[in-house]
């Protein structure tokens, strides 16, 4: 990359949230992937959209990264820019029912802070691995909950660099997306809507959750949690499991044992090991069920 745009960032960032060729094996739960040329780490929504101009300016490709929870990168990495929000940007404030969150907080983070405020409806969110950001624009959800039943408003920047603010009604939420993720908008901060509760009762069902995952599935091993999306009318991991593939290995990525639904990094995974592992079990159980299971993660580089 030209050193006047590396000098634009540092210019806008300072030199130290500047890094060049960046390990992204730091920067997911896989715990794979190769480097990224250029990896920023803003501190504030206008820095965030300051670099955004640049990129969009200097058409240089760009992925807003969150705690990478839920992201394949390949071996060879990414020839563009990768944008950090965890970390930096990850305030979040009880404000009577509400809570005010920036992306970059992580939904564990936002469920102690409702814990705390005696705020009940967040519960489903706390074990789920991610940032608020990649929550809104996948409406996450877990143990019957969804990121739409509690969203007030969000704020984002849009591809022209308009910061906007929509309601919930707006945000169009299904099964795994929204018009945030249609319309290639990166999520800034959000208001969550919830309810005054018992905070024993919160903590109560905080707990039992956590039992749950720990019970059901490998957390002992890294991975990028559930792999596939639920198919209509099925399940993932039970097609994968009735399909023969429990325990399934190519390299260092297997099938989990503890849940077929989970690929995971048994042991110096590569990202083509995953890839390739993830295409057999595609494959298997179309041939088996007549089921196209659609990959869940998302892929960063070149597979």
């Amino acid at each position: 990359m030209k050193q006047e745009i590396i000098q634009k960032f540092c210019g806008i960032l300072g030199e130290e949230k500047v890094l060049l060729q960046e390990p992204m094996s730091c920067h997911t739960t896989f715990r794979i992937g190769g480097p990224a040329e250029l990896f920023l780490m803003p501190s504030t929504v206008e820095a965030v959209g300051a670099v955004i101009k640049v990129c969009r300016e200097e058409n240089l490709p760009y992925f807003i990264l969150g705690n990478g929870s839920n992201l394949l990168v390949s071996d060879e990495g990414y020839r563009g820019v990768v944008i950090q929000m965890y970390k930096n940007l990850g305030a979040v404030q009880a404000e009577g029912t509400f809570i005010r969150a920036q992306a970059g907080a992580l939904l564990s983070g936002i469920a102690a802070a409702a814990r705390e405020a005696s705020l009940t409806g967040f519960e489903f969110a706390a074990g789920i691995p991610g940032t608020l950001g990649g929550a809104v624009v996948m409406n996450a959800g877990a143990y019957g909950g969804e990121m739409r039943d509690v969203l007030k408003e969000v704020t984002v920047l849009t591809k022209d660099g308009t910061i906007k603010r929509l309601l919930s009604e707006e945000l169009e939420m299904g099964y795994r997306t929204s018009v945030v993720k249609r319309l290639d908008y990166i999520v800034l901060e959000a208001v969550i809507s919830l309810e005054k509760g018992d905070q024993t009762a919160i903590c109560e069902r905080m707990r039992e959750l956590a039992r749950q995952r720990i019970s059901k599935q490998p957390l002992e091993y890294p991975s990028a949690g559930s792999t596939f999306k639920r198919p209509e009318g099925y399940f993932a991991g039970k097609l994968i499991m009735d399909a023969g593939l429990r325990g399934y290995q190519v390299g260092g990525a297997q099938v989990s044992e503890k849940h077929c639904g989970f690929v995971i990094n048994a042991g110096n995974a590569t990202a083509q090991d995953v890839y390739r592992l993830m295409q057999d079990v595609q494959e298997r159980v179309m041939d088996r069920f007549g089921v196209r299971l659609e990959p869940e993660v998302k892929f960063l580089g070149n597979f």
